[in-house]
């Protein structure tokens, strides 16, 4: 059975820093960043609390390569995804459930 996966975009109170990442479980992952478990992470030293962006995918492997994607693109690339997403840069926890 393959497991789902999803590519996410944080960012800071100051929408200053981005960060792309993939996990097989978004609210666990989401959980913690935002409990900071790994306190030495890029995420947890710029304070990146916020989701901005996320998409699913039915297998891993195809977050995995969305995310290889979305890392080489330059920032401006990756503002207008956000933008078309998510226009105001909301916080989008709240759309992140444990199903």
């Amino acid at each position: 059975m393959t497991r789902g996966g999803s590519v996410y975009i944080l960012t800071n109170k100051k929408k200053s820093v981005l960060y792309i990442g993939v996990t097989s479980n978004l609210f666990a992952r989401m959980s913690d960043h935002l409990e900071k478990t790994n306190p030495r992470s890029f995420a947890s030293r710029y304070n990146l609390n916020m989701i901005i962006y996320y998409e699913h995918f039915r297998h891993i492997e195809e977050a995995i390569e969305r995310e290889k994607e979305l890392k080489k693109w330059r920032r401006e690339k990756k503002e207008i995804l956000i933008n078309k997403f998510n226009p105001k840069w909301n916080n989008l926890i709240s759309d992140i459930s444990e199903c």
